[in-house]
Parts: structure tokens; sequence; C-alpha cells
């Protein structure tokens, strides 16, 4: 989906060329779960970072041609409107000081945007929503000026008869409000981590990530405001399930499964079986028709990277043509530090790495239903939440992540060999103390309003100060 389009009108016979072509390929992809063609790996491990372009008082600045331009690095990317970009990791090998190496990394590539947005006139953050972002400036003047996203903006609203899309959140507070295109998706920033995977154990680390989507969205959770009204901790959730919200087929409860969506339940035998359901339940969105060879996938991936599941399986292809599995984990929110998106990405490796390694299985413990409950649990309350975990056992995220997940990411890393020092630094020091604090994004920010009142330029530029400290959100004061 990050790919540029040659253009953004469609006829019928690019559609049924495009279903034909992706019929085609979805029979290629079986061919090769069924011959073992996949690459074997020891892993590897990536992510993309979105981030807001913001003025001297902390409201979006829709800038990111001219920025992009300054950058001039094939990592930074745009995203759908003017205020967002994107930065794209390098891959790194799963091992030693993959965490710090990975941070070093992220740190030069963010140094090189800050420099060029101040020459603009403006600054980098990174946060799930952006408190200071008002909802008229969603609007298509504010779309990144590509084919893409104005295509992508034509064919969901094709796809829903016109019908405006509209947010209804309640929290807190209650949102509801009204658009005639997708910008709304453009509220929502996030960190997305990239796992290469051999293909025999795709299925376990998908369903894994399912599960796992409990804890990561409470532990990372950074988006309590939208429009001046509190909401979820994490409001990105509802707010993208809500803002690309094209009706596809009915789940096994009877109820219309979106673009971006938890999904409909595990992988029983293989990973393939989240394509076919591609094939056969998601409309086509963006039909464009490529010449190359039929082993490069080109529309069985685009397809795909049109349905926005929060654990989305990929399938990559290097310079030999020779495939690759990989899993997209699209739960955390972006920010609040660079050190604490390095601690996000070492507590799932951990976490994953770690429940692969036992047995029975932890998705034979936890149904589906029950990580699909805990997921929308978390996004809306946070560490504060209730849910349910093997075996039936009901009670409180905070405790479950002390007593049971955060020694057991602990063990997956050193399992995995990574560098006891940067455990003990990204894991024990970064989540560790955010869990026993119980102050994440979301909690840095409610604390500042309930201490200073409503102001959320004077939030925001307290948020950038202490993000421009490079030091962990658990250790952010709200005096500032």
């Amino acid at each position: 989906m990050g790919q540029e389009l040659e253009r953004s009108e469609f006829s019928e016979e690019d559609f049924s060329e495009f279903r034909k072509r992706l019929r085609d390929e979805s029979r290629v992809l079986r061919e090769w779960f069924e011959s073992e063609a996949f690459e074997q790996t020891d892993g590897m491990c990536g992510f993309e970072l979105e981030a807001w372009l913001v003025d001297g008082d902390y409201s979006p600045a829709a800038i990111n041609e001219p920025f992009l331009d300054l950058v001039s690095s094939h990592l930074v990317v745009p995203e759908l409107s003017r205020f967002n970009f994107e930065i794209n990791s390098t891959p790194h090998p799963v091992a030693g000081e993959l965490l710090r190496n990975m941070e070093k990394e992220l740190a030069g590539v963010w140094q090189q945007c800050e420099q060029a947005s101040a020459k603009l006139g403006a600054r980098v953050l990174a946060i799930g929503t952006l408190p200071t972002l008002g909802d008229e400036m969603l609007n298509l003047g504010n779309i990144s000026a590509m084919n893409r996203y104005i295509a992508l903006n034509r064919e969901v609203l094709r796809l829903r008869k016109n019908r405006p899309l509209e947010l209804n959140i309640e929290g807190k507070d209650t949102l509801r409000a009204r658009h005639n295109d997708v910008m709304l998706e453009a509220a929502t920033t996030s960190l997305q981590i990239h796992v290469q995977v051999n293909a025999a154990e795709a299925a376990r680390h998908y369903n894994l990530s399912q599960i796992l989507s409990a804890p990561m969205v409470a532990v990372a959770a950074n988006s309590p405001y939208l429009f001046t009204r509190d909401l979820w901790d994490e409001t990105r959730i509802p707010v993208f399930e809500q803002a690309v919200s094209v009706a596809s087929f009915r789940d096994p409860r009877g109820e219309n499964v979106g673009r971006v969506t938890f999904g409909t339940g595990y992988c029983r035998q293989s990973i393939l079986e989240v394509f076919l359901e591609n094939l056969d339940g998601f409309p086509v969105l963006l039909p464009l028709v490529f010449d190359e060879d039929i082993y490069w996938l080109n529309h069985l991936r685009l397809h795909n990277g049109t349905i926005w599941r929060w654990n989305r399986p990929l399938i990559g292809l290097n310079r030999q043509g020779r495939p690759h599995v990989r899993i997209e984990h699209r739960v955390p929110a972006a920010g609040p530090s660079l050190p604490d998106v390095i601690g996000n990405i070492a507590f799932y490796l951990g976490l994953v790495h770690y429940y692969m390694e036992r047995e029975p299985a932890l998705d034979t413990l936890v149904p589906f239903e029950d990580a699909r409950r805990n997921f929308y649990a978390a996004a809306r309350w946070g560490l504060n939440a209730e849910v349910t975990w093997a075996g039936g056992r009901r009670g409180p995220l905070s405790d479950l992540l002390t007593r049971e997940l955060l020694p057991a990411a602990k063990a997956g890393l050193e399992r995995m060999r990574i560098s006891r020092e940067d455990i003990a630094y990204y894991l024990d020091e970064v989540v560790g103390r955010r869990v026993a604090s119980g102050q994440n994004g979301a909690r840095w920010q409610r604390d500042f309003i309930a201490r200073h009142g409503p102001d959320f330029q004077a939030l925001t530029r307290a948020y950038y100060e202490n993000q421009r400290r490079n030091i962990p959100v658990a250790s952010w004061e709200v005096d500032g």
C-alpha cells in the first residue's frame, strides 16, 4: 500500500482484470505454502513510525512536501495528510544489540527530520492523536498530493455509495463527527512492528500477536484526546476503524467486518487462510493492474495492503524473487519518546518469542472472543482494563503484566540472546517502570490536563519538550 499508483481512476475492466489476477496469484501462494517454497530465517525485525509536523503554536503544519524534499531520505515517506510523515527502519537481525541498534538508527533519522522541519519553522512530534488537531483541519485540501491517496478516498466513498463516514465514540466524553472523505484516518499515527518469521510458524505467530494485542495496546496507549474530547486511552483504535468503514462480509457472530479489523478468528493451520479470506471476503479497493511476472504477487500484495488488520501478515520477496512471511503488528501508538518506541518493540518481541516456545499453545487457552474483548477493553481503559486470560482467569491487566507478562517478555528476550544490558534498560527501565507507575502516554496527558486545565497547546508544548529530552514517559513530570 505504500507504493505510488500510476493513476487514480479505474474502469470496470480494471476491476475485472485485477480480480482475475488476484485469484491467479492466490493459487500461486497456495502452491508456495504446499511446496514449502518460503525462505527460512533466524528472524529479522523492522518498524514504521508515523509522526506529525507541527508549527510554532504546536498545531498541525501541512508542509510534508517541502519537508520531505529537505530530508531527502528513502526512509522518510509521506502519509495520508500533509501534516504527517512516516519513518521506515532498515531490517535488523534479531539478536545481540538489536534494540540499541534500532534506537541509534531511529535517532539519526529523527535528527534529520528535526533539522529539516526547523528550516521550515516547524517541529516533528510522535504521538498517537495530536491534542491540537481540529476537526476542520481534516479536509481534502490537506491530503497528500499522491495518486494512491486520491484513489483511496474515491474508492472508499464509492463502496459506501457516497454515504459520509461517521465517527461515534463513547469515552469519558462523547465525540460525534461526520466527513465526506477519508481524512479522519489522518488523525491517528502508530508504530508498526515487522517481524520476519518462518512460514510454518507464521500461523502461531499471528495468533499470538492477536492475543498479545491487549497488553500491547494498554502499555503503549498514547491517544486520550481528539478534538479536545477525552475519549479512550487509545482513541486511535476506534477512530481508524470508523475512518475507513467499508463493509465486506459477516463474521461468525453475524457482524460486518470492516477494512480495519481485529480479525475474524485464529488461523487453524496456515497463514494462507488470511489471504484466502482477503480474496473471498474483501472487495477490491485499488485495482491497479501490473505487467510484472505473476510470481511477484503484485495484485495480492496491493490488495492485502488495503485491508488494515491490527495484526497483518505480509508476503515479501527478495531480489531473486524468493518469498518470505512477515507479521506486521500495528497496535502500538506512536511515541511518547524514542526509548519508549524501542521499549514497545522489545516487549512485543520478548512476549511472542516466549509464548512461541510454550506448550500448550496460548491460543488453545485464550479463546479468540476473549482476545478480541480484551483488545477493545485495553484500548478503552488502558492499564486499568479488566481482561480474561488463560483458563478463564479474569482480573486487572496491570496485575497480569506485573505477575506474568513482563517476566515472560524478559525470558523471551534472553532466549533470543538480546544484550542483557539492553533488556535491563528497554524492558525493565522503560516498560517496567511504565507499568509499575501506571504512567503511559495517555496517563501523562490526562494528568497534565487535570493539573493545568484544558490548554491543549500547553499540553502539546510540554509533551514536545519532554520528547526532546529523550527520556521515557514514566519519568515525565506534569509541572512543566
